[in-house]
């Protein structure tokens, strides 16, 4: 079905993007996946293309867009080129916003121009090593001493931490028993400031090329002029970019999906079994006829979802639907088109191995899916 959520810039800004991911990332996915991380002066070569500046207001040197789809449009193409660049997505998608909503005048001063050139990434380090989803539980301190908070506490699986200059930290800064969620405020946290620690770059099932970190903080003296927001306030600022969130992990899903269908149809239409393409026999036209309508429902289910969000009307319990749905969608497609590879899917240098691996903390991560349920069966009364 013809999508019609996208005008002539957003087709030109598309082409650059896959020109870019065909010759500068595709050649290099094999040795970042052994390195464990993506190259700091590829975020450099992203800006120069335009794709960090995004949504970065244009006195700071960004493109100043409101709307969410040029940044849809590049994730598409990274998850189309079967490639993740990691931190880079977390930063746009996931951290940005907090920066964009919640930073005063003199913090868009001090980072807004790195963020557009590319000279400075983002994440967040909310969950710690005892507490995933309950953000309430989170051990983390900061504690007020004169113009600073000394920060002490752990944190772990945190996107792009290793490559990260700029981490926002939530941490504990008062208690109220008759409030859990009240007393989390987010601190920036700036790479090289003494006791903050970047651990080991985590090893994971997949996405190897995407550094995720052990991260500690031993007496970190943080200056007040580092408080993102409100103190005390944090909790329900992170609550308000979930939906993005969520819909972001979708849309890299979906594209990744998408990209595992292409790669099927290409090989059963070469391999021969039995004297034919493997694409003649009947299973495989109803696998992946099975897939490419699973792959359309979510397709529209998302344009939908980043028009809402682009009004300002995307609920939380949609976007859990679109993450819910797009996320267990993509774990069934690319494993039936792994399945259609045969012995060669499960080999390491063909493409599908590796999104087969990736796609599976999809439901984990941006809350699991079992969460997406959750925050639905709540929108509809239960």
């Amino acid at each position: 079905m013809r999508r019609t959520i996208f005008d002539e810039d957003h087709h030109a800004f598309r082409e650059a993007v896959r020109d870019f991911m065909r010759s500068e990332v595709v050649p290099h996915i094999d040795q970042w996946e052994k390195d464990g991380s993506v190259p700091r002066e590829v975020f450099r070569r992203t800006a120069d293309l335009g794709i960090n500046g995004l949504q970065i207001p244009e006195e700071y040197g960004g493109g100043g867009m409101d709307s969410f789809l040029f940044n849809m449009i590049a994730f598409e193409e990274i998850g189309y080129a079967a490639a993740s660049l990691g931190g880079l997505q977390v930063h746009l998608n996931t951290v940005l916003p907090y920066f964009l909503h919640y930073c005063n005048d003199e913090q868009k001063q001090r980072w807004f121009p790195g963020f557009a050139d590319g000279s400075l990434i983002a994440s967040v380090a909310m969950t710690e090593p005892g507490t995933g989803s309950d953000l309430a539980g989170m051990k983390t301190t900061a504690v007020r001493d004169g113009d600073d908070f000394i920060l002490n506490g752990a944190k772990t699986f945190i996107t792009g931490g290793i490559n990260a200059d700029l981490v926002i930290v939530a941490a504990r800064t008062s208690r109220d028993d008759d409030d859990r969620r009240h007393g989390l405020t987010l601190l920036v946290v700036e790479d090289g400031m003494p006791g903050f620690i970047k651990g080991r770059n985590l090893d994971k099932l997949g996405l190897k090329s995407s550094d995720t970190a052990e991260l500690a903080f031993q007496d970190v003296r943080v200056p007040a002029a580092n408080v993102l927001g409100e103190v005390d306030k944090g909790f329900g600022m992170l609550g308000n970019n979930l939906s993005q969130e969520r819909l972001s992990i979708a849309i890299t899903a979906q594209a990744t999906a998408t990209a595992a269908h292409r790669l099927a149809l290409d090989y059963v239409n070469e391999r021969l079994v039995f004297g034919k393409p493997v694409a003649h026999f009947q299973n495989t036209k109803f696998v992946l006829a099975e897939c490419a309508t699973q792959l359309q429902a979510g397709q529209s289910m998302i344009d939908q979802a980043v028009v809402a969000l682009d009004e300002g009307t995307l609920t939380p319990a949609d976007a859990a639907m679109v993450k819910l749905f797009v996320t267990e969608a993509q774990g069934r497609i690319i494993d039936q088109c792994l399945q259609l590879h045969g012995g060669y899917g499960y080999m390491r240098e063909y493409a599908i191995s590796r999104l087969y691996a990736d796609a599976r903390v999809s439901r984990i991560f941006g809350g699991t899916n079992e969460v997406m349920k959750v925050v639905v069966a709540k929108s509809l009364g239960l």
